[in-house]
Order: structure tokens, then sequence, then C-alpha cells
């Protein structure tokens, strides 16, 4: 698998993989396989958090780090892996429904939590630690200094951010210039091929926007991550129906647009949005939430597909007039 700059300090494979739900709703046999396809793919850069997933059954927000932690040590290859985890949603069980209840992204809980990630992953270091969502009862710039705090003690590589505005990702890496901190250099969001309805409500994550893009072009040192990339599952089964957050008068044209383009290519729906996704302008790398080795090998497939000119322009130019209007 192709490798892409990350940031200016690291390079990992072009298809990141999440592991939401390894642990809770995928057991750790199966996410083991997937882990170990993905590593013999060429794949290195792998993405979960300090709270996947407190919200499924009996989940605590522990159990992704913790099976990673146990396939790593296993695998015995950490130092040709790219790992991503996140801290600031994770949610106290005393306090308030979530994402009231967020832990937040004060400099202690930065800081325990670091620890607490490391711990469960059994490594000495974390390659990208993401902010994961907005938290704006806290000073950005004490937010920052933790992150510089870490990146100092060697404990995380590089810091990033995650469901944030584009003003507010633009104000976070202004104050880290200004302070000389590590700016947020891997930026992750929820993005896709679909557009959203104008009036979508996402809660706490955000989506890609074309503010986003433009300020993404012109940084070189920010790599755009793109999550929730394939919707579940939605463009290629009958029993996912498109999330209603994306529907729309302007979805059916991108869709048609999406299996035309599909057909032409030889390739799946999916291979095709990740496709795209890859060759957009800025590139988004795109982060796969699977659940079964054959779902990973299709989504591989990816990489080695061309989108050209005129397939781009087709995939591009979907449902323009709704958005015109919109």
């Amino acid at each position: 698998m192709r490798q892409r700059q990350i940031g200016t300090a690291l390079s990992a494979s072009e298809l990141c993989l999440g592991t939401m739900y390894f642990g809770t709703t995928v057991d750790e046999a199966t996410s083991f396989a997937i882990l170990d396809r993905f590593a013999e793919a060429g794949g290195t850069f792998i993405d979960t958090a300090n709270c996947y997933q407190f919200w499924t059954g009996h989940g605590t927000g522990e159990e992704s780090e913790s099976l990673l932690g146990r396939w790593l040590q296993r695998r015995g290859d950490r130092d040709r892996l790219v790992i991503a985890t996140k801290v600031g949603a994770r949610p106290d069980p005393a306090g308030a429904p979530w994402p009231d209840s967020a832990e937040g992204l004060s400099a202690d809980v930065i800081r325990a939590q670091a620890q607490a990630s490391l711990r469960r992953l059994g490594t000495d270091h974390i390659d990208v630690y993401y902010a994961h969502i907005d938290d704006p009862t806290t000073p950005q710039e004490e937010t920052l200094e933790a992150f510089s705090d870490l990146v100092t003690a060697g404990a995380v590589r590089v810091p990033g951010g995650s469901n944030l505005t584009t003003d507010r990702l633009i104000s976070a890496r202004r104050a880290a210039n200004a302070h000389a901190w590590p700016a947020y250099q891997c930026f992750q969001q929820r993005h896709t091929y679909l557009a959203p309805a104008p009036d979508a409500d996402f809660g706490v994550q955000v989506v890609a926007d074309d503010e986003l893009f433009e300020y993404g072009r012109g940084e070189s040192d920010l790599t755009l991550l793109a999550y929730s990339t394939l919707l579940s599952g939605s463009y290629v089964r009958a029993d996912r129906p498109v999330p209603p957050e994306y529907q729309h008068p302007g979805t059916a044209d991108r869709l048609g647009a999406l299996h035309e383009v599909a057909d032409s290519l030889g390739a799946t729906p999916n291979q095709v949005v990740l496709a795209w996704l890859l060759g957009g302008d800025p590139p988004a790398l795109p982060v796969l939430g699977v659940s079964s080795v054959a779902q990973l090998d299709e989504c591989l497939g990816a990489v080695d597909l061309h989108i050209d000119e005129q397939h781009r322009y087709r995939l591009d130019t979907a449902g323009q007039a709704f958005h015109r209007t919109a």
C-alpha cells in the first residue's frame, strides 16, 4: 500500500483502519483477523479512541484500545505502525447525560488520559493524539500546551484535532504557532461522497466543508482524514438506507453518478467513494470502519482504482443544482 505524509513528522498508509467496533460489536478473533489482513496488505495507520464504545451494551470505552494493545503485543512490530488515539469525549459515569458529561480537554484530563491510553495500548508513545471533540469551556492555549508537553516528553509524536469548525481549527493552529508549540497536523472530520442536507444535525460531529478544504489546500503540514466514509454500508446494501441527514433532492443524482461510474470502472460504489476521497483536492485519507475481512478486502481494492478526469467531473458535478439553490 502506498504511503502518505502525515503532517511533517510521519508517513503512513493511505488508508487508515478504524477500530471503533473492535472488542465490543466485533469480537476479538474477528478484530485480530482484520488487523492482521490490514498489516499484511501494507496498512500501517490504525485509529482508536479512549471512549470506544462506551455507548454499546456494557461498554466502558476502554475495549478498543485494550484489544489493540493485545494485538500489538502479539504482533510484535509496533515500530512500523502509526497508532492514533483520542482524548476529550470519554464520559464521566457519574456526570450528566453525554455529551454534557464529556471529559473535555483540560490539561489534567489530557495528561491523565494519555497515560491511561499508553497503558492500555502497551506502548511508550502515541503517534497521533487527537483532541476528539471541541471543548469550548477550556482555553485552547491550555489544551495546546498540554499536547506540547506530551510531545516534549516523547509520549506523543503528532497532535491532531477532530470535530472542530474550521474557525476553531485555524485559531488553534495560530495559537500553537504563536507559542512555538506543535500545531495540529492531523485533522479528522466526518466526510463522504454524499453531501449532507443543509439543516442536518450530527451533534458533536462536524462535517468537512468547503471552508475546510480551502484552508487545507494552503497548509502543507496539515493532513485531512475522513471518517464515516461509507455510511455504514448505505452505498451498497439495500437493508442500510441512506441516513436521514443525507436525504435531500440532490442525493438521488449523486447516487446515480456514483453507481454509473462504479459500473464503468468495474468497481464497487464503496471503492469509488474511497478513491474519490484519496484523489480529492485536497486529498482526504479515509478511516475505514469494517467488521469483517471481506469488507476490508473490498476497501483495499480502492488503492489501485484510478478515477480519470471525466469520471471525477461526473462525480463532482452531480447534485450541484440542489446545492446552488439550497
